[in-house]
Parts: C-alpha cells; structure tokens; sequence
C-alpha cells in the first residue's frame, strides 16, 4: 500500500441559492475535482489523494482548493492548463504560481 504524502482538498460546497455568497459547487467545481482526480491517476502519482472538501470558506474567490500538507491554497478555473500545472505541483513540487489564490 502506498503510503499518501499530499492530499488535496477542492471545495464543492453548494449554498442555498437565497444566500448572499457564492459557491463553488456554481462553478463546477464539482467537475473540475474529478477531472483533477482523474488527471493525477492518469499521471502516475499515486502518492497523492484528491478528495472533495465542504466550504473552504474562500468561494468568492473561485474554485478552492488547498494541498497539505504544505498549506497552499489555488483558484482552479475550468480549464485543463490549470488542471494540468496542479498535477505538475503534485507531482515535483514546483507551485503553480498562475493559479495561487490571493485574498481580496
């Protein structure tokens, strides 16, 4: 058994629609942590879990996502390039720059 190294957490939480905030899960986040978990499978890494996580509390700022456990947290748009860096994140550590979340 392989022993997990990193996990990444990707935010589907869907919020009532009469609420003020936004959610991921309106931005297909849902989707986009699939095809993140699909892709990291079709690299090879198997030292890494990708799992679906409740509210990240950072949903205004795009699809969130968070690797542990080294804390960093990216906006995941629905595009492969950035589905493709992530997993290049995962797999040799180099940081998706492009992608980092930044708090406004």
């Amino acid at each position: 058994m392989t022993q997990i190294k990193k996990h990444i957490f990707v935010c589907t939480n869907q919020r009532d629609p009469l609420k003020a905030r936004e959610c991921c899960a309106e931005k297909n986040s849902l989707e986009i942590m699939t095809r993140l978990k699909r892709a990291v499978r079709a690299s090879g890494i198997n030292d890494v879990r990708v799992n679906k996580s409740g509210c990240l509390d950072q949903c205004e700022n795009g699809v969130s996502c968070v690797v542990y456990p080294q804390g960093i947290w990216y906006t995941i748009p629905d595009d492969e390039d950035a589905i493709s860096d992530i997993v290049e994140h995962l797999a040799d550590g180099r940081v998706a720059e492009k992608y980092l979340m930044v708090n406004e």
